[in-house]
Protein backbone atom coordinates (compact mmCIF):
# COMPACT_ATOMS: atom_id res chain seq x y z
CA UNK A 1 0.00 0.00 0.00
CA UNK A 2 1.73 3.44 -0.72
CA UNK A 3 0.99 6.47 0.58
CA UNK A 4 -0.64 8.36 -2.51
CA UNK A 5 -3.66 6.05 -2.10
CA UNK A 6 -4.14 7.29 1.87
CA UNK A 7 -3.96 10.79 0.90
CA UNK A 8 -6.64 9.68 -2.08
CA UNK A 9 -8.86 8.23 0.52
CA UNK A 10 -8.72 10.81 2.88
CA UNK A 11 -12.21 12.34 4.02
CA UNK A 12 -11.08 14.70 7.05
CA UNK A 13 -10.21 17.84 5.82
CA UNK A 14 -6.17 19.07 5.94
CA UNK A 15 -6.90 21.93 8.59
CA UNK A 16 -3.97 24.55 8.59
CA UNK A 17 -1.25 22.82 6.15
CA UNK A 18 -0.26 26.30 4.93
CA UNK A 19 0.67 26.82 8.74
CA UNK A 20 3.50 24.25 8.57
CA UNK A 21 6.36 26.82 8.00
CA UNK A 22 5.47 28.49 11.09
CA UNK A 23 6.65 25.79 13.50
CA UNK A 24 9.20 25.71 15.59
CA UNK A 25 11.68 23.93 16.63
CA UNK A 26 15.22 22.59 16.01
CA UNK A 27 17.80 20.10 17.05
CA UNK A 28 18.28 19.26 20.50
CA UNK A 29 20.47 16.30 21.81
CA UNK A 30 23.50 15.38 21.04
CA UNK A 31 26.45 17.42 20.43
CA UNK A 32 27.77 16.13 17.08
CA UNK A 33 30.96 18.88 17.04
CA UNK A 34 31.98 17.62 20.56
CA UNK A 35 32.32 14.24 19.50
CA UNK A 36 33.67 14.95 16.31
CA UNK A 37 36.73 16.79 18.23
CA UNK A 38 38.28 12.90 18.41
CA UNK A 39 39.19 13.84 14.74
CA UNK A 40 40.95 17.32 15.65
CA UNK A 41 42.71 17.16 18.55
CA UNK A 42 46.09 17.15 18.50
CA UNK A 43 47.68 14.25 19.35
CA UNK A 44 50.71 16.16 21.01
CA UNK A 45 49.42 18.30 23.52
CA UNK A 46 50.44 17.72 26.85
CA UNK A 47 48.12 17.06 29.62
CA UNK A 48 47.78 20.32 32.52
CA UNK A 49 45.78 18.81 35.65
CA UNK A 50 46.13 14.87 36.43
CA UNK A 51 43.71 13.03 39.09
CA UNK A 52 43.25 9.83 40.34
CA UNK A 53 40.74 7.53 41.25
CA UNK A 54 40.47 3.94 41.79
CA UNK A 55 37.86 2.96 38.68
CA UNK A 56 37.39 4.66 35.98
CA UNK A 57 34.37 4.40 33.97
CA UNK A 58 34.24 5.90 30.51
CA UNK A 59 30.82 6.34 28.67
CA UNK A 60 27.87 7.38 30.83
CA UNK A 61 25.14 5.34 29.10
CA UNK A 62 23.23 2.47 31.01
CA UNK A 63 26.28 0.55 30.93
CA UNK A 64 28.66 2.61 32.27
CA UNK A 65 25.92 3.62 34.91
CA UNK A 66 25.20 0.05 35.73
CA UNK A 67 28.72 -0.31 36.98
CA UNK A 68 28.30 2.53 39.20
CA UNK A 69 25.24 1.24 41.16
CA UNK A 70 27.62 -2.36 41.15
CA UNK A 71 30.68 -0.48 42.57
CA UNK A 72 28.45 0.71 45.09
CA UNK A 73 26.77 -2.32 46.36
CA UNK A 74 30.75 -3.64 46.50
CA UNK A 75 31.62 -0.89 49.19
CA UNK A 76 33.38 0.68 46.10
CA UNK A 77 33.06 4.54 46.02
CA UNK A 78 36.98 5.73 44.98
CA UNK A 79 35.23 5.74 41.62
CA UNK A 80 34.72 8.13 38.68
CA UNK A 81 32.45 8.52 35.49
CA UNK A 82 33.34 10.63 32.66
CA UNK A 83 30.69 11.62 29.53
CA UNK A 84 31.14 13.12 26.09
CA UNK A 85 27.54 14.94 26.88
CA UNK A 86 26.46 17.20 29.29
CA UNK A 87 23.54 14.41 30.57
CA UNK A 88 24.69 11.17 31.15
CA UNK A 89 22.24 8.35 30.42
CA UNK A 90 23.51 7.33 26.32
CA UNK A 91 20.34 6.70 24.56
CA UNK A 92 18.06 6.45 27.10
CA UNK A 93 18.12 10.48 28.04
CA UNK A 94 14.87 12.97 28.15
CA UNK A 95 13.48 16.77 26.93
CA UNK A 96 10.62 18.85 28.40
CA UNK A 97 8.32 20.87 25.90
CA UNK A 98 6.25 22.94 27.32
CA UNK A 99 6.30 21.53 30.81
CA UNK A 100 5.93 17.77 29.68
CA UNK A 101 8.72 15.21 29.80
CA UNK A 102 9.20 13.32 26.74
CA UNK A 103 11.97 10.82 25.41
CA UNK A 104 14.93 11.50 23.24
CA UNK A 105 15.58 7.53 22.86
CA UNK A 106 14.46 4.79 24.25
CA UNK A 107 10.99 4.52 25.67
CA UNK A 108 10.07 1.02 27.22
CA UNK A 109 11.61 -1.44 29.09
CA UNK A 110 9.85 -5.20 28.75
CA UNK A 111 9.25 -6.68 32.13
CA UNK A 112 12.74 -9.20 32.13
CA UNK A 113 12.23 -12.80 32.74
CA UNK A 114 14.47 -14.59 35.54
CA UNK A 115 17.31 -14.12 32.78
CA UNK A 116 17.98 -11.08 33.67
CA UNK A 117 18.29 -11.32 37.60
CA UNK A 118 20.76 -7.74 37.77
CA UNK A 119 17.86 -5.50 36.16
CA UNK A 120 14.94 -7.66 38.09
CA UNK A 121 17.34 -6.98 41.35
CA UNK A 122 17.47 -2.84 40.33
CA UNK A 123 13.59 -3.28 39.51
CA UNK A 124 12.98 -4.39 43.38
CA UNK A 125 15.25 -1.49 44.24
CA UNK A 126 13.19 0.99 42.40
CA UNK A 127 9.89 -0.64 43.77
CA UNK A 128 8.82 -1.58 40.05
CA UNK A 129 8.27 -4.97 41.91
CA UNK A 130 7.92 -6.58 45.00
CA UNK A 131 7.24 -9.78 46.63
CA UNK A 132 4.01 -10.46 48.29
CA UNK A 133 2.39 -13.75 49.54
CA UNK A 134 5.38 -15.33 48.43
CA UNK A 135 5.03 -14.36 44.40
CA UNK A 136 6.44 -11.23 42.69
CA UNK A 137 3.88 -8.70 42.41
CA UNK A 138 4.35 -5.80 39.59
CA UNK A 139 3.80 -2.42 40.29
CA UNK A 140 1.11 -1.17 37.73
CA UNK A 141 1.30 2.26 37.94
CA UNK A 142 4.73 2.03 36.00
CA UNK A 143 3.16 -0.62 33.37
CA UNK A 144 2.05 1.03 29.77
CA UNK A 145 -1.28 1.27 30.44
CA UNK A 146 -4.81 -0.25 27.88
CA UNK A 147 -4.64 0.40 25.06
CA UNK A 148 -1.36 -0.22 24.58
CA UNK A 149 -0.72 -0.12 20.53
CA UNK A 150 -2.68 0.32 17.04
CA UNK A 151 -2.00 0.16 13.63
CA UNK A 152 -3.27 2.45 10.78
CA UNK A 153 -4.26 0.33 7.93
CA UNK A 154 -7.10 0.55 5.25
CA UNK A 155 -7.87 3.72 6.32
CA UNK A 156 -8.45 2.52 9.92
CA UNK A 157 -7.29 2.19 13.12
CA UNK A 158 -7.13 -1.53 14.69
CA UNK A 159 -5.68 -2.85 18.00
CA UNK A 160 -2.56 -4.45 17.49
CA UNK A 161 0.56 -3.91 15.29
CA UNK A 162 0.64 -7.36 12.95
CA UNK A 163 -1.68 -6.41 10.29
CA UNK A 164 -4.92 -8.33 10.47
CA UNK A 165 -7.81 -6.12 9.11
CA UNK A 166 -8.84 -6.76 5.42
CA UNK A 167 -6.10 -9.39 4.81
CA UNK A 168 -6.69 -12.49 3.14
CA UNK A 169 -6.82 -16.11 4.00
CA UNK A 170 -3.46 -16.44 2.22
CA UNK A 171 -1.85 -13.76 4.53
CA UNK A 172 -3.57 -15.68 7.59
CA UNK A 173 -1.76 -18.96 6.35
CA UNK A 174 1.66 -17.01 6.35
CA UNK A 175 0.95 -16.24 9.87
CA UNK A 176 0.54 -19.58 11.27
CA UNK A 177 3.79 -20.98 8.86
CA UNK A 178 5.94 -17.98 10.79
CA UNK A 179 4.85 -18.60 13.96
CA UNK A 180 5.00 -22.82 13.75
CA UNK A 181 8.70 -21.85 12.73
CA UNK A 182 9.09 -19.34 16.07
CA UNK A 183 7.92 -22.21 18.35
CA UNK A 184 9.87 -24.54 16.73
CA UNK A 185 12.98 -22.65 17.47
CA UNK A 186 11.60 -22.16 21.04
CA UNK A 187 11.19 -25.44 21.73
CA UNK A 188 14.71 -26.47 20.39
CA UNK A 189 16.98 -24.11 21.67
CA UNK A 190 17.18 -21.47 24.58
CA UNK A 191 16.82 -17.97 23.85
CA UNK A 192 17.81 -15.43 26.56
CA UNK A 193 17.45 -11.74 27.40
CA UNK A 194 20.62 -10.86 28.01
CA UNK A 195 22.53 -12.95 24.97
CA UNK A 196 25.55 -13.45 26.93
CA UNK A 197 23.38 -15.70 29.37
CA UNK A 198 22.48 -17.52 26.30
CA UNK A 199 24.42 -21.51 26.96
CA UNK A 200 23.76 -23.14 24.25
CA UNK A 201 25.27 -23.30 20.71
CA UNK A 202 24.05 -20.72 18.03
CA UNK A 203 22.65 -22.03 15.28
CA UNK A 204 25.70 -21.31 12.22
CA UNK A 205 23.20 -21.55 9.71
CA UNK A 206 20.91 -19.20 11.33
CA UNK A 207 23.76 -16.72 12.24
CA UNK A 208 25.19 -16.35 8.54
CA UNK A 209 22.19 -15.86 6.47
CA UNK A 210 20.27 -11.88 6.66
CA UNK A 211 16.37 -12.54 7.83
CA UNK A 212 15.36 -11.58 4.41
CA UNK A 213 16.99 -14.70 2.91
CA UNK A 214 15.52 -17.07 5.79
CA UNK A 215 11.95 -16.02 5.04
CA UNK A 216 12.73 -16.30 1.31
CA UNK A 217 13.85 -20.05 1.86
CA UNK A 218 10.52 -20.88 3.63
CA UNK A 219 8.05 -19.04 1.10
CA UNK A 220 7.85 -16.31 3.25
CA UNK A 221 7.14 -13.98 1.09
CA UNK A 222 3.54 -11.93 2.19
CA UNK A 223 3.60 -8.32 1.96
CA UNK A 224 1.96 -7.68 5.00
CA UNK A 225 3.93 -10.42 6.89
CA UNK A 226 7.02 -9.21 5.77
CA UNK A 227 6.61 -5.49 6.80
CA UNK A 228 5.58 -6.38 9.90
CA UNK A 229 9.17 -8.45 10.63
CA UNK A 230 10.88 -5.44 9.12
CA UNK A 231 8.87 -3.18 11.22
CA UNK A 232 9.83 -5.16 14.28
CA UNK A 233 13.47 -5.99 12.68
CA UNK A 234 14.19 -1.70 12.92
CA UNK A 235 12.33 -1.45 15.82
CA UNK A 236 14.40 -3.77 17.86
CA UNK A 237 18.05 -3.43 15.61
CA UNK A 238 17.56 -0.18 13.43
CA UNK A 239 17.86 -1.87 10.33
CA UNK A 240 15.28 -4.16 8.19
CA UNK A 241 15.27 -8.11 7.47
CA UNK A 242 17.59 -7.54 4.39
CA UNK A 243 20.38 -5.98 7.16
CA UNK A 244 19.64 -8.06 10.18
CA UNK A 245 20.89 -11.93 10.78
CA UNK A 246 18.09 -14.46 10.42
CA UNK A 247 19.12 -15.43 14.27
CA UNK A 248 18.48 -11.77 15.19
CA UNK A 249 15.27 -12.09 13.26
CA UNK A 250 13.83 -15.24 15.23
CA UNK A 251 15.48 -13.61 18.92
CA UNK A 252 12.89 -10.58 18.72
CA UNK A 253 10.50 -13.95 19.18
CA UNK A 254 11.64 -16.47 20.50
CA UNK A 255 13.67 -14.85 23.37
CA UNK A 256 10.23 -13.05 24.60
CA UNK A 257 6.73 -12.93 23.89
CA UNK A 258 7.02 -15.51 20.62
CA UNK A 259 4.94 -14.77 17.69
CA UNK A 260 1.19 -16.08 17.41
CA UNK A 261 -0.99 -15.63 14.66
CA UNK A 262 -4.88 -14.46 14.96
CA UNK A 263 -6.73 -16.92 16.94
CA UNK A 264 -4.27 -18.86 18.19
CA UNK A 265 -4.05 -19.51 22.29
CA UNK A 266 -1.06 -18.29 23.78
CA UNK A 267 -0.55 -16.67 27.28
CA UNK A 268 -1.23 -13.31 28.45
CA UNK A 269 2.44 -11.14 27.93
CA UNK A 270 4.17 -9.97 30.70
CA UNK A 271 3.76 -6.55 29.84
CA UNK A 272 6.34 -3.28 29.55
CA UNK A 273 7.11 -1.00 31.86
CA UNK A 274 7.26 2.78 30.55
CA UNK A 275 7.00 6.40 31.71
CA UNK A 276 6.54 10.17 30.02
CA UNK A 277 10.29 10.60 29.95
CA UNK A 278 10.76 7.34 28.44
CA UNK A 279 14.03 5.08 30.26
CA UNK A 280 15.15 8.60 31.27
CA UNK A 281 13.04 7.78 34.68
CA UNK A 282 15.81 4.63 35.17
CA UNK A 283 19.32 6.69 34.40
CA UNK A 284 18.14 9.39 36.14
CA UNK A 285 17.81 7.09 39.69
CA UNK A 286 20.66 5.45 38.34
CA UNK A 287 22.68 8.61 37.95
CA UNK A 288 21.49 10.33 41.53
CA UNK A 289 23.20 8.68 44.08
CA UNK A 290 26.51 9.12 42.63
CA UNK A 291 26.11 13.22 41.34
CA UNK A 292 30.19 14.65 42.79
CA UNK A 293 31.58 11.51 40.55
CA UNK A 294 30.12 11.84 36.96
CA UNK A 295 31.86 14.10 34.81
CA UNK A 296 30.12 15.48 32.00
CA UNK A 297 31.57 17.58 28.96
CA UNK A 298 34.27 15.23 28.73
CA UNK A 299 35.69 14.17 25.49
CA UNK A 300 37.54 10.82 26.16
CA UNK A 301 41.17 11.46 23.50
CA UNK A 302 43.71 8.83 24.49
CA UNK A 303 43.62 5.68 26.89
CA UNK A 304 46.77 4.16 27.80
CA UNK A 305 47.20 1.13 29.72
CA UNK A 306 50.93 0.49 31.67
CA UNK A 307 51.27 -2.98 34.31
CA UNK A 308 50.36 -1.07 37.24
CA UNK A 309 47.75 1.75 36.10
CA UNK A 310 45.59 3.36 33.56
CA UNK A 311 46.16 7.23 31.83
CA UNK A 312 43.42 8.32 30.48
CA UNK A 313 43.38 11.88 28.71
CA UNK A 314 40.27 13.71 27.83
CA UNK A 315 39.43 17.35 27.04
CA UNK A 316 37.34 19.01 29.56
CA UNK A 317 34.72 21.47 27.02
CA UNK A 318 33.83 23.58 30.43
CA UNK A 319 37.97 24.65 31.51
CA UNK A 320 38.99 23.67 27.83
CA UNK A 321 41.76 22.37 29.11
CA UNK A 322 43.28 18.77 28.41
CA UNK A 323 43.35 17.12 31.53
CA UNK A 324 44.86 13.26 32.60
CA UNK A 325 43.18 10.61 34.92
CA UNK A 326 45.33 8.02 36.50
CA UNK A 327 43.28 4.67 38.13
CA UNK A 328 43.66 1.29 38.74
CA UNK A 329 40.96 -0.32 36.45
CA UNK A 330 39.16 0.88 33.85
CA UNK A 331 35.83 0.44 32.27
CA UNK A 332 35.44 0.99 29.03
CA UNK A 333 31.94 1.84 28.19
CA UNK A 334 32.10 3.45 25.00
CA UNK A 335 30.89 2.63 21.50
CA UNK A 336 33.11 0.13 19.96
CA UNK A 337 34.35 2.14 16.71
CA UNK A 338 35.13 5.32 19.69
CA UNK A 339 37.49 2.58 22.08
CA UNK A 340 39.34 1.09 18.59
CA UNK A 341 40.05 5.07 18.14
CA UNK A 342 40.95 6.18 21.46
CA UNK A 343 42.95 2.84 22.80
CA UNK A 344 46.37 2.81 22.56
CA UNK A 345 47.92 -0.79 21.27
CA UNK A 346 44.54 -1.86 20.62
CA UNK A 347 43.88 -5.77 20.98
CA UNK A 348 43.19 -7.84 18.16
CA UNK A 349 39.60 -8.40 19.78
CA UNK A 350 38.96 -4.78 19.49
CA UNK A 351 40.14 -4.41 16.32
CA UNK A 352 38.34 -6.76 15.13
CA UNK A 353 34.96 -6.03 16.54
CA UNK A 354 35.46 -2.46 15.52
CA UNK A 355 35.75 -4.05 11.97
CA UNK A 356 32.77 -6.37 12.11
CA UNK A 357 30.33 -3.67 13.83
CA UNK A 358 27.74 -1.67 12.18
CA UNK A 359 25.80 0.80 13.40
CA UNK A 360 22.44 2.05 12.71
CA UNK A 361 21.58 5.98 12.78
CA UNK A 362 18.11 6.95 13.93
CA UNK A 363 16.09 10.12 14.43
CA UNK A 364 13.66 10.99 17.27
CA UNK A 365 11.22 13.71 16.41
CA UNK A 366 9.04 14.85 20.16
CA UNK A 367 6.04 16.64 18.81
CA UNK A 368 4.50 18.95 21.12
CA UNK A 369 0.48 19.49 19.80
CA UNK A 370 -1.44 22.12 21.80
CA UNK A 371 -4.72 19.75 21.29
CA UNK A 372 -6.01 16.48 20.78
CA UNK A 373 -5.93 15.49 16.99
CA UNK A 374 -8.88 13.97 14.96
CA UNK A 375 -9.00 10.72 14.64
CA UNK A 376 -9.70 7.84 12.13
CA UNK A 377 -12.54 5.55 12.59
CA UNK A 378 -11.30 1.99 15.05
CA UNK A 379 -9.05 1.43 17.52
CA UNK A 380 -8.91 3.92 19.92
CA UNK A 381 -5.57 6.33 20.59
CA UNK A 382 -2.70 4.37 22.47
CA UNK A 383 0.54 4.76 23.45
CA UNK A 384 2.17 3.10 20.54
CA UNK A 385 0.47 4.46 17.20
CA UNK A 386 2.60 3.00 13.55
CA UNK A 387 1.41 3.56 10.09
CA UNK A 388 1.59 0.34 8.10
CA UNK A 389 3.27 0.45 5.09
CA UNK A 390 5.84 2.87 6.15
CA UNK A 391 9.32 2.52 6.85
CA UNK A 392 8.96 5.00 9.82
CA UNK A 393 8.13 3.55 13.69
CA UNK A 394 5.29 5.64 14.44
CA UNK A 395 4.97 7.42 17.50
CA UNK A 396 4.02 7.03 21.10
CA UNK A 397 2.50 9.30 23.88
CA UNK A 398 4.03 10.90 26.25
CA UNK A 399 0.46 11.79 28.40
CA UNK A 400 -0.67 7.97 27.96
CA UNK A 401 0.32 7.44 31.80
CA UNK A 402 -1.17 10.90 32.92
CA UNK A 403 -4.81 9.09 33.41
CA UNK A 404 -6.04 12.64 32.90
CA UNK A 405 -9.78 12.67 32.26
CA UNK A 406 -9.53 14.72 29.43
CA UNK A 407 -7.04 14.72 27.13
CA UNK A 408 -5.40 17.92 26.34
CA UNK A 409 -1.77 18.91 24.75
CA UNK A 410 0.75 15.99 24.69
CA UNK A 411 3.86 15.08 22.84
CA UNK A 412 4.39 12.65 20.49
CA UNK A 413 7.24 10.85 20.12
CA UNK A 414 7.89 10.22 16.64
CA UNK A 415 11.14 7.34 15.81
CA UNK A 416 13.07 6.81 12.46
CA UNK A 417 15.51 4.14 12.27
CA UNK A 418 17.84 4.32 9.25
CA UNK A 419 20.32 1.74 9.17
CA UNK A 420 18.78 -0.61 6.55
CA UNK A 421 20.86 -1.89 3.41
CA UNK A 422 20.38 1.34 1.32
CA UNK A 423 23.48 2.34 3.85
CA UNK A 424 23.63 3.21 7.50
CA UNK A 425 26.41 5.71 6.07
CA UNK A 426 24.01 7.40 3.91
CA UNK A 427 21.40 7.88 6.82
CA UNK A 428 24.48 9.12 8.75
CA UNK A 429 24.96 11.71 6.85
CA UNK A 430 21.00 12.72 5.67
CA UNK A 431 20.83 12.96 9.18
CA UNK A 432 23.64 15.86 9.68
CA UNK A 433 23.44 17.53 6.24
CA UNK A 434 19.47 18.11 6.11
CA UNK A 435 18.11 20.61 7.60
CA UNK A 436 15.42 20.72 10.58
CA UNK A 437 12.83 21.64 8.25
CA UNK A 438 13.37 18.49 6.00
CA UNK A 439 12.32 16.47 9.02
CA UNK A 440 9.55 18.54 9.65
CA UNK A 441 8.03 18.21 6.69
CA UNK A 442 8.77 14.48 6.41
CA UNK A 443 7.19 13.75 9.99
CA UNK A 444 3.76 16.02 8.82
CA UNK A 445 3.58 13.82 5.42
CA UNK A 446 4.11 10.42 7.39
CA UNK A 447 1.15 11.09 9.25
CA UNK A 448 -1.03 13.38 6.16
CA UNK A 449 -3.42 10.37 6.10
CA UNK A 450 -4.24 9.53 9.77
CA UNK A 451 -3.69 12.93 11.45
CA UNK A 452 -4.51 15.81 8.84
CA UNK A 453 -4.90 17.93 11.56
CA UNK A 454 -1.21 17.42 13.12
CA UNK A 455 0.38 20.53 10.91
CA UNK A 456 -2.29 22.68 12.64
CA UNK A 457 -1.80 21.58 16.32
CA UNK A 458 1.80 21.29 16.34
CA UNK A 459 3.84 24.35 18.38
CA UNK A 460 7.25 22.53 18.34
CA UNK A 461 8.95 20.20 16.98
CA UNK A 462 12.51 19.40 18.75
CA UNK A 463 14.88 16.66 16.85
CA UNK A 464 17.62 14.55 18.41
CA UNK A 465 19.78 13.05 15.75
CA UNK A 466 21.88 9.83 16.89
CA UNK A 467 24.51 8.76 14.16
CA UNK A 468 25.79 5.84 15.96
CA UNK A 469 22.86 4.69 17.48
CA UNK A 470 23.26 1.25 17.89
CA UNK A 471 24.96 -1.90 16.74
CA UNK A 472 23.18 -4.02 14.18
CA UNK A 473 23.43 -8.11 14.70
CA UNK A 474 24.15 -8.63 11.09
CA UNK A 475 24.97 -11.71 9.84
CA UNK A 476 28.14 -13.53 10.27
CA UNK A 477 29.15 -11.07 13.09
CA UNK A 478 31.87 -12.45 15.66
CA UNK A 479 30.25 -12.35 19.15
CA UNK A 480 26.52 -12.10 17.78
CA UNK A 481 25.93 -14.17 21.33
CA UNK A 482 28.21 -11.88 23.30
CA UNK A 483 31.75 -11.87 24.07
CA UNK A 484 32.70 -13.40 27.41
CA UNK A 485 33.70 -11.52 30.36
CA UNK A 486 36.76 -13.22 30.12
CA UNK A 487 37.33 -12.17 26.64
CA UNK A 488 36.53 -8.47 27.49
CA UNK A 489 39.26 -8.12 29.89
CA UNK A 490 42.67 -7.21 28.66
CA UNK A 491 44.99 -6.04 31.58
CA UNK A 492 43.27 -3.34 33.88
CA UNK A 493 40.62 -3.01 31.33
CA UNK A 494 37.15 -4.53 30.68
CA UNK A 495 35.35 -3.41 27.68
CA UNK A 496 31.47 -3.02 28.78
CA UNK A 497 29.26 -1.39 26.23
CA UNK A 498 25.92 -3.02 24.40
CA UNK A 499 28.16 -3.26 21.18
CA UNK A 500 29.79 -6.25 22.46
CA UNK A 501 26.29 -7.92 22.41
CA UNK A 502 25.90 -6.81 19.33
CA UNK A 503 22.56 -4.84 19.50
CA UNK A 504 21.25 -2.38 22.22
CA UNK A 505 18.61 -2.84 24.41
CA UNK A 506 18.57 -2.16 28.14
CA UNK A 507 18.82 -5.82 29.88
CA UNK A 508 22.10 -6.06 27.59
CA UNK A 509 23.90 -2.85 28.57
CA UNK A 510 22.85 -3.01 32.02
CA UNK A 511 24.34 -6.66 32.76
CA UNK A 512 27.45 -5.60 30.56
CA UNK A 513 28.20 -2.90 33.38
CA UNK A 514 26.92 -4.57 36.13
CA UNK A 515 29.17 -7.73 35.62
CA UNK A 516 32.46 -5.32 34.54
CA UNK A 517 32.16 -3.99 38.02
CA UNK A 518 31.25 -7.01 39.93
CA UNK A 519 34.99 -8.57 38.72
CA UNK A 520 36.76 -5.70 39.75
Amino acid sequence: MQRRHFLASATLPLWGCNNASEVAGGFIGINHERGHMLRNMPSTSAPTKTQRTQVLILGGGITGLAATRALRLKGMHDFALLELEDTVGGNSRSTHINAIACPTGAHYLPVPTDDAPDVQDLLEELGLRQRKAGRWVLNERHLCHSPQERLFIHGHWQEGLLPVQGVGADTLEQYRKFAALVNQARATSRWTVPVQHLRNTIHQSLASITFASYLQEHGLTDIHLRWYLDYCCRDEYGADSTAVSAWAGIHYFASRHGFYAPGQEHDEQEGLFTWPEGNAWLTQRLAAPCTDRLHTGQVVLRITPSKHFVEVDVFNTQTRILERWQAQYAIVALPIFIAARVLQNRPTLLQHAAQHTRYAPWLVANIHINAPLHDRLGAAPSWDNVVYGSTALGYVDAMHQSLQPVPGATVLTHYRAMGDTLGSAKGRKQLLDLPWSYWRDAVFSEFAACHPDLPHKTTRIDITRYGHAMAIPTPNREGRNGYTLQQRKVGRLTFAHSDWAGYSVFEEAFTMGHIAASSI
